[in-house]
């Protein structure tokens, strides 16, 4: 039995696409002095302020272990805050600054150049996204 190409691998079409929409990322991003991961922490700070870690790592689907040191770093810039909940010392809250709030004016055209970077028309960037965001729901479901 002849082994299957990798490109009839929908986990290599998926794997390589993340791979080169990162890589449209980084220059992007690198103006800013972001990496991809702590761009997605930020777009959901921008949605949602004031979150704990644990809602934020359940969002981006990250451990808090692999969470932590992009808070870290963030933190280190300037763009965020944690601190202890005083309600229940456990959870720790994750909170922009000013800086970090800014941060979202200066990042807007960035979604603008990778759309435009893909080629496709907004219809079928909503419909892919949709696509996928039902092939991660139906996924995460056989892993819990």
């Amino acid at each position: 039995m002849a082994a299957t190409n990798i490109n009839q691998q929908m986990c290599f079409a998926l794997y390589s696409a993340s791979l080169s929409m990162t890589k449209v990322y980084k220059p992007l991003l690198s103006s800013l002095n972001l990496t991809y991961p702590q761009y997605l922490v930020l777009l959901v700070l921008w949605q949602q302020d004031k979150i704990t870690v644990n809602a934020l790592a359940e969002q981006l689907f990250l451990d808090s272990g692999t969470l932590t040191p992009l808070l870290k770093r963030l933190e280190k810039h300037g763009y965020l805050a944690r601190k202890r909940d005083g309600d229940d010392e456990r959870r720790v809250i994750v909170t922009l600054t000013e800086t970090g709030k800014n941060l979202e004016t200066l990042s807007k055209y960035i979604h603008q150049k990778v759309a435009c970077k893909t080629g496709c028309t907004s219809p079928q960037i909503n419909s892919l996204n949709d696509q996928l965001v039902s092939l991660r729901t139906s996924l995460v479901s056989h892993i819990k």
